[in-house]
């Protein structure tokens, strides 16, 4: 029986980075975590230990600070593409780039103050292979809780089954979605990623008009001298703020029987409202609250006191497609 090296990548995960844009009065804070993920002809390094073909990981990381510098950081799809771009043009061994920011969320509080916001994370993942570009943004950690309005029953039992069923629960989920843009080939003399082209004195140049307050954007935008395909042009700096919006208010609205059920009404909803979305993957923990027995004190429990459970819990996973969407790159939604 044979035995072969399979898919590898390496990079240099979760570089911390801070960028403060100075030019105005009202500063603009950028709070990121950026992940680095290379493959391609790296077999020697795995089978013989030959890191000739090997970028450090640690040049990873001082890459991402210097392009900081060097171009400012604009939005997290104009950051990512330029990185993504810089280490396929650089290294003739790497044939796939793909750059994951999360981004956190500060408000402002004044000229240079700021709170930081602690609801949920927003995501950017850059992927570029060869003259092809996929981008996929994406939610982490958005509690959401329904008081009613949720049911659970007629489900299949067994001997080992103790669930009651129930015609109103509380529905409780931690929201973690991810979504494909549709999109195609970079067109032929692409992406700019030579230091050559930075921008004088590193101004960010797609996003340079920061919200009030400086909260920090972690939308889609047009990457200045960039060369972009049109569906993964995503022009406004709200995008993912708007595609959270639409699977807030579709929770909102859904009536329930399972969570299963709210989740495709959740993903359906994205589809609907923004075209230029190919698909979307949602992971839904049941965040689980169970009615406290009040009787050994001699209180009834009318649905007002719970124990909110911790562990275990279900999940529930799905993805959402378009018939007419392109086959991904990568198993994106990982």
């Amino acid at each position: 029986m044979a035995i072969r090296l399979g898919p590898n990548r390496y990079g240099k995960a979760e570089v911390r980075l801070v960028h403060v844009d100075r030019g105005a009065a009202t500063h603009s804070l950028t709070d990121w975590n950026v992940s680095v993920a290379l493959s391609g002809d790296l077999a020697g390094t795995h089978l013989s230990g030959d890191n000739s073909g090997v970028l450090p990981t640690d040049t990873m990381k001082n890459t991402v600070y210097a392009f900081a510098r060097r171009h400012g950081v604009g939005s997290p799809s104009e950051f990512g593409l330029r990185l993504a771009r810089h280490f396929i043009d650089t290294q003739p061994q790497i044939e796939s780039a793909k750059i994951t920011i999360q981004g956190y969320g500060w408000e402002g509080r004044g000229p240079h103050s700021f709170q930081r916001r602690g609801d949920h994370t927003e995501l950017t993942v850059v992927t570029v292979r060869g003259d092809e570009v996929q981008l996929v943004a994406g939610v982490e950690g958005l509690v959401l809780m329904n008081t009613t309005d949720s049911e659970f029953h007629g489900f299949t039992k067994d001997r080992y089954t103790t669930l009651p069923e129930t015609t109103d629960r509380i529905l409780a989920t931690e929201v973690n979605a991810r979504w494909r843009y549709a999109g195609g080939a970079v067109p032929s003399g692409g992406a700019a990623s030579s230091e050559a082209a930075a921008p004088s004195g590193g101004a960010a140049s797609s996003e340079a008009a920061a919200p009030s307050g400086g909260a920090a954007s972690s939308g889609f935008a047009v990457p200045s001298g960039l060369a972009v395909p049109s569906g993964l042009a995503v022009a406004s700096g709200g995008a993912v703020a708007a595609v959270t919006d639409v699977l807030v208010d579709a929770f909102v609205s859904c009536y329930s029987y399972s969570l299963q059920q709210t989740l495709f009404a959740m993903a359906k909803a994205v589809l609907e409202q923004h075209e230029q979305i190919a698909e979307i993957r949602l992971a839904l923990p049941n965040k689980h609250h169970y009615l406290v027995d009040l009787s050994p004190f001699e209180l009834d429990n009318p649905g007002e006191v719970f124990i909110a459970g911790d562990r275990p819990y279900g999940l529930i996973e799905g993805t959402v497609t378009r018939d007419e969407a392109q086959p991904a790159l990568d198993e994106w939604w990982h």
